[in-house]
């Protein structure tokens, strides 16, 4: 059976099993898996059954209390499916099934996973619920159908992106559970995700001495510190526009201050106010010296208030992810099957979030993202009110996905075929 051969194969037994594939996203998005607070232990158990329904095999690996304590987490329980079809390499397939909480302005409930007009729409649908399915039957089709491929096919299935990774993939990679020699991760758009930024999170203590209201002149104000320095702040945001990344899908770094708190009571000079920071880094930026020059810039700005104090601890550092080599030939692969299944041209594309990605690339393994999803994040509305994917790129991105493994592992290929 050659490649093409095998790939109408693979194509015509997820064609019929397209309502079985939309029910397990469907009952996944309908278990909440918030992170915060990161209770997801219930979510890895109804995967790894879900995995054992469809008859593989599902390795439960739940996180020691020590590491959920240091990452600030309740429960989580890892999922990790592997099947080996002969003596080869390793792809592992990854997605979270943490997702941020759902908030305000839905127009459905966000854990009923309605279809409406082609779309599921429920939080973690499309961020990344739905790459899930995609992995899993795609791994499926590859199983039925019998394909005679070099390697071992891996699923991933963790719950601590929203939160840095670390008790996800971070930790299956770190403790040997795993050692994959290619990986793909979900990617939350049908493009070939190659590249994506970094991301800091800071923290800045502001500190003074509380007075009375009526003797504001005997304390010292750390609301009025804070506010200089976010003026600080904000105005070198505004500087931030000059730089510019060449990755496609990648502008300018960012910086928001998302959290802010302080206070003692409405008569009281405020003694410490505390807030957040979360700085976007470029791949071309050094993530230590984007935080070196943050850090001179508030202490530069709290030292002009005398009577403050001022103190900044790292939160998160999640290092930018760019290809490596051996990621080029797994890009290439992608793209053309992609560009094959899609009926157009699909290429390659970085985005400006941060995702696990890293996290393979930082443990010396050529990684890029693919799954379904529409065009772009913002069309799937991820991490905003009404999340949704259009249910029909799930049959459709998880034949890429195997055919791209055909060509990566496939052993038997016709005249000009295969790899």
């Amino acid at each position: 059976m050659n490649h093409t051969e095998l790939k109408n194969r693979i194509a015509g037994w997820l064609d019929q099993h397209r309502d079985e594939q939309q029910a397990l996203l469907a009952a996944l998005v309908r278990c909440p898996s918030d992170n915060p607070p990161g209770d997801c232990a219930p979510h890895g158990e109804l995967v790894a059954r879900e995995m054992e329904k469809l008859g593989f095999t599902a390795e439960r690996h739940r996180v020691p209390d020590e590491v959920l304590a240091r990452h600030g987490l309740r429960s989580v329980i890892n999922v990790v499916v592997r099947e080996r079809f002969g003596r080869g390499p390793t792809v592992a397939l990854n997605a979270h099934g943490d997702v941020v909480p759902a908030g305000g302005g839905w127009s459905t409930d966000p854990y009923g996973a309605e279809i409406r007009d082609g779309w599921m729409y429920g939080r973690g649908s499309a961020v990344s619920k739905s790459d899930f399915a995609t992995y899993a039957y795609a791994l499926r089709a590859l199983k039925d159908c019998g394909a005679p491929l070099a390697g071992t096919v891996e699923l991933h299935f963790t719950h601590d992106e929203e939160t840095g990774g670390l008790a996800g993939p971070g930790w299956l990679l770190s403790e040997g559970i795993t050692r994959p020699d290619f990986a793909v991760c979900a990617s939350f758009s049908y493009h070939v995700t190659i590249a994506h930024n970094g991301c800091l999170h800071l923290e800045v203590k502001v500190s003074g001495k509380s007075a009375h209201a009526a003797r504001p002149d005997t304390g010292h104000d750390a609301l009025e510190a804070a506010t200089r320095i976010l003026a600080d702040l904000y105005a070198h945001r505004a500087t931030l526009s000059e730089r510019h990344s060449k990755v496609a899908g990648i502008d300018t770094p960012t910086l928001v201050v998302g959290l802010i708190e302080g206070g003692i009571n409405t008569n009281v000079v405020p003694d410490e106010v505390t807030f957040r920071l979360d700085r976007r880094i470029i791949p071309e930026e050094q993530p230590e010296a984007v935080e070196a020059e943050l850090r001179a810039l508030i202490e530069a700005s709290a030292a002009k208030l005398p009577g403050t104090r001022v103190g900044i601890t790292q939160i998160l550092l999640a290092r930018p992810f760019m290809p490596i080599e051996g990621a080029e030939r797994l890009a290439d692969i992608f793209c053309r099957e992609a560009s094959l299944v899609m009926g157009e041209e699909v290429p390659t594309n970085g985005v400006p979030l941060y995702a696990d990605a890293r996290l393979y690339v930082e443990a010396g393994v050529p990684t890029i993202m693919y799954g379904a999803g529409p065009r772009t994040l913002l069309e799937a509305n991820g991490h905003r009110a009404d999340e949704r994917v259009p249910v029909a790129t799930l049959s459709l991105a998880s034949k890429v996905v195997a055919n791209a493994i055909v060509e990566l592992l496939g052993t038997s290929a016709g005249p000009g075929e295969g790899q």
